[in-house]
């Protein structure tokens, strides 16, 4: 895509556009760009993002069910189906729902954890049914993430809450969900995490991840079991994130007040492994540690149809992030009859 630069001249850049929002754009379409993310550089974000073509507006959505706004008051506001509203053909369901059935439910600060996670379930249960339930702390439309888009048939399906959307389902909070993955997409097992681009300040409450602790509580209320999936690495460059990160600690160890089992993966570098048993002691005693054997996982997570990146890296670079949340996985797999 190009567009005039400044002094005149032509520059060329890439544009992202949701033909659900604003239609899809045409060779030779002038379009109206949203620049910010561009502009800051971000290495998630780092696109221009099409807010109309204003000469060729989209035809008006046609009427239909679905009351249930996302992005409210923003200029793209969607409007969706709800899958707990009255016109849902699921809103006696979830009406009625009183809980889910102690599924195991994996809670992660991170989206980059998705795939991983997914691979430790698979590499022991192939034959469960997984669905990702999508927190609006990081991209709001399921759209964006590529690693969705490779997983899908992996996934018995996908739902967006809160200002998120996107997914095969839409839900009012993680609460409903949660229920909606468990009543509707008849899961075994559910992935909550933000979807793409997390934001993060280096304060130990500024970070959109922070909210995983209030998933964690959010599971225990509807009779599921939380796993934590920990933020664990050697190869973060900053000292915070090092062994486990700050962030995680601040999570499960200051948000979550409900009991989660939290892994740690087994067979990691000795000065690391001592790195997360001195963190690990900081945190109250009404979590569970649970010690998982990772034989296996790093072919798993080689094979993930998704790639695999965290922060910029690869798994070669950060095996011990993706170990620990494939690991995981793997105890959710085991919590399941």
């Amino acid at each position: 895509m190009q567009l005039d630069a400044p002094l005149g001249g032509r520059a060329q850049i890439r544009a992202l556009a949701y033909p659900a929002l604003v239609g899809a754009p045409q060779p030779g379409d002038r379009v109206l760009l949203n620049t910010t993310a561009l502009s800051l550089g971000l290495g998630t974000g780092g696109y221009a993002l099409v807010v109309a073509l204003p000469d060729r507006l989209p035809p008006d959505a046609p009427p239909g069910p679905g009351h249930l706004v996302k992005a409210r008051y923003t200029p793209l506001q969607a409007t969706v189906l709800g899958v707990d509203e009255q016109d849902s053909p699921h809103h006696a369901t979830i009406a009625a729902a009183t809980g889910i059935d102690a599924m195991p439910v994996v809670v992660a600060d991170l989206h980059s954890a998705l795939p991983a996670v997914l691979a430790g379930i698979r590499a022991d249960r192939p034959d469960l049914r997984v669905a990702y339930v999508l927190t609006d702390g990081g991209a709001l439309p399921m759209w964006y993430s590529r690693t969705v888009d490779a997983l899908r048939a992996q996934l018995c399906g996908t739902v967006s809450t809160g200002q998120s959307f996107g997914g095969d389902l839409e839900a009012v909070t993680v609460h409903t969900g949660l229920l909606a993955a468990r009543h509707v997409l008849e899961a075994d097992i559910a992935i909550v995490t933000q979807g793409p681009g997390n934001l993060g300040t280096g304060t130990p409450w500024g970070f959109s991840g922070v909210a995983a602790g209030e998933f964690v509580n959010a599971v225990a209320a509807l009779g599921g079991r939380p796993v934590g999936a920990l933020r664990i690495s050697d190869a973060d460059p900053r000292e915070r994130h090092r062994g486990v990160s700050h962030h995680a600690l601040t999570a499960f160890g200051l948000v979550a007040l409900a009991a989660a089992d939290l892994v740690v993966p087994e067979g990691i570098d000795p000065d690391l492994a001592q790195r997360v048993d001195d963190a690990l002691g900081q945190l109250p005693p009404r979590h569970r540690i649970v010690r998982v054997d990772t034989a296996g996982l790093l072919q798993a997570l080689q094979s993930s149809p998704a790639g695999l990146s965290t922060m910029g890296r690869s798994l070669a670079e950060d095996t011990a992030y993706f170990l620990a949340a494939a690991a995981a996985g793997r105890h959710a797999a085991s919590l399941v009859p």
